[in-house]
Formats: C-alpha cells, sequence, structure tokens
C-alpha cells in the first residue's frame, strides 16, 4: 500500500470519531450558539447547493459549525436537515451546527459593525408538511429564502438523480403515473409522527414537489410576504451577482460585487423530451398560475 492510500485509510477511519466529538463540543455549548438567522429552503434540485455556497462568500455570513479543515472536512456544511428529517434531535443538536456568538462578533467587528449573519440551506423543508410550523414555533423572526426551478425541468431532474443512483428503476413516465399511489398517505403519517421519515415524500414525489404554490403557501400565511424571498434558478445561473445582491439587501447586507461561478451537482444527460415536456406543461400550467398569485411577482419560467 503506497504512503498516500495508507493516510487516507487513516483518516477515512479517524473521521466518524471526529464528527461524534465536533458534535458533542457543539451540543455542549448550544447555549452560546444563536438561531441562524436565515434559511434556504428549497428547492431539491433547484441549484441550492450552487447558490448556498456563492452566499456564504459574503464576507458578513459566519459558515456553519464546524468549518472546513484540511484533510478532513473539504467543504463548509450546507444543510442540517433539522426542521425536516432530524426534529426529534432536539434543539440543542440543531444549534450545535451554529458558530458561536464570540464567532459572530468577530466578524462583525472586522467588517466595520455589519452585524454578521449565518443560515443553513436544507431544500426539503419547503416540500415538508411539519417544517414551516416547527421553525416558525423555534425561529419566527427568520428569513426564508426559495430558489424555484422551472417545475418540468425539476422534476425530471428529481427523477434523473434517483436514477442515477440506482434508487428508481422505473422510466420517467412509468414513475410519473406510479408517483400517487407511492405517495397514498404518507403525508398524514410525517404530521402525526415526528419520527417518521418517508423515502417516497421526500424522492419519489417528482412532480408533486413541483406544485409550488402548495408547500410555499403555510409558509408564507406563519411567516408573511415580507420574510420570504422567491427567486428564480435560472435568474441566479444566469446573473448570479444581480441575484446573490438581491439576496444581500433582502438579509440587510451590502451587496456584493461578485461570485464564485462555481457550478455544483450538475446533473448531465438526456432532454427531457418533448411530448413529456408537453405533459407536464399541462400538468403545471394551473399550479404556476396559483405560484405568479401567491408570489406576487413574475418568475422567468412561468
Amino acid at each position: 500500500m503506497s504512503v498516500d492510500a495508507a493516510v487516507s485509510r487513516a483518516r477515512h477511519s479517524v473521521r466518524p470519531g471526529i464528527k461524534r466529538a465536533v458534535r458533542l463540543v457543539g451540543q455542549a455549548t448550544a447555549m452560546a450558539r444563536p438561531a441562524p438567522d436565515f434559511l434556504v429552503i428549497g428547492t431539491k434540485r433547484g441549484g441550492t447547493t450552487s447558490f448556498y455556497f456563492d452566499l456564504i462568500d459574503h464576507p458578513s455570513i459566519v459558515r456553519l459549525f464546524p468549518p472546513p479543515v484540511p484533510r478532513l472536512k473539504q467543504d463548509p456544511t450546507k444543510g442540517v436537515h433539522y426542521f425536516d428529517s432530524n426534529f426529534v434531535r432536539g434543539e440543542r443538536w440543531y444549534r450545535s451546527y451554529m458558530p458561536t456568538s464570540a464567532s459572530r462578533w468577530v466578524v462583525t467587528r472586522r467588517q466595520g459593525g455589519v452585524r454578521a449573519l449565518t443560515g443553513e440551506a436544507s431544500p426539503y423543508y419547503l416540500f415538508h408538511p411539519a417544517a414551516a410550523a416547527r421553525a416558525h414555533a423555534a425561529i419566527p423572526d427568520l428569513r426564508l429564502i426559495v430558489l424555484l426551478r422551472d417545475p418540468a425541468q425539476r422534476t425530471y431532474s428529481h427523477w434523473k438523480e434517483r436514477r442515477r443512483a440506482g434508487a428508481e428503476p422505473l422510466d420517467f413516465e412509468a414513475a410519473l403515473d406510479a408517483e400517487p399511489s407511492r405517495l397514498a398517505g404518507e403525508r398524514e403519517r410525517l404530521l402525526a409522527d415526528p419520527a417518521y421519515t418517508s423515502y417516497a415524500w421526500e424522492q419519489q414525489s417528482y412532480v408533486t414537489q413541483s406544485m409550488y404554490a402548495d408547500s410555499l403557501r403555510p409558509w408564507l400565511d406563519l411567516f408573511g410576504r415580507s420574510r420570504l424571498l422567491v427567486l428564480a434558478s435560472e435568474d441566479y445561473y444566469s446573473d448570479p451577482v444581480t441575484t446573490l445582491g438581491k439576496v444581500d439587501e433582502f438579509l440587510g447586507l451590502p451587496r456584493r460585487k461578485s461570485s464564485t461561478g462555481r457550478i455544483r451537482n450538475a446533473a448531465p444527460g438526456e432532454p427531457l423530451p418533448v411530448a413529456v415536456s408537453a405533459r407536464l406543461a399541462d400538468t403545471f400550467r394551473a399550479p404556476n398560475a396559483d405560484l405568479l398569485d401567491l408570489v406576487g411577482h413574475d418568475l422567468v419560467w412561468a
């Protein structure tokens, strides 16, 4: 075995223990770790990974705990998934991911008094039926950011992701046809049992997860329009600096002048077949109209 291979193997063997130790430290200091200021709540396959890592490049945004560590943790933590899949772990566990008040104070002072912020991006929050109520009960003054992709393209990309992972045995149209039976009763189970998780609801909800108005309505009802910013993924990819600038203003930060320009989690593959595209256009026509009425402004794909 080469020296590099031995080092890599040793690193992988100690990593779980380090993760457990870090989380214990975070939980032990949870009272010194304020709740997040903002959440990116959606949508899955909507570009949230690229968007979030671009967003936290702002000098006044503090990254989640622990930060990247050379040779152990390459990227910052993106999402905690507390208000959807990990709610039973409790608030102390959630706070263990947040930076401390002291680290925020250091960044605030470094930036000339501009208040440092922190936030996470868990795109399943938008679609999970209990997440809005849980988030509002815990942190009612949150600011919420939603990145929405053309629903037909999001639906297809979601299926392609599952297909590439070997987790979806059905072809695209068959999966669309199977979706209602797969999801039957899952919403009710998720609402009834905080410990329940649903693979079907999260990962096989290709069309249903693209019915954005249904998912957005509880967030708007609880938090109000002024605390929710709805953006189009296509606008972010075509002009990231302008889109991120809108987010900076929404969060009360100075507008940035550049973007990292890095695209993450791209999913190459065959384009959406014309016939299926027409089917989805019919499916989403009325829901898209509902969405525009709900958000009060146009989205490029709608």
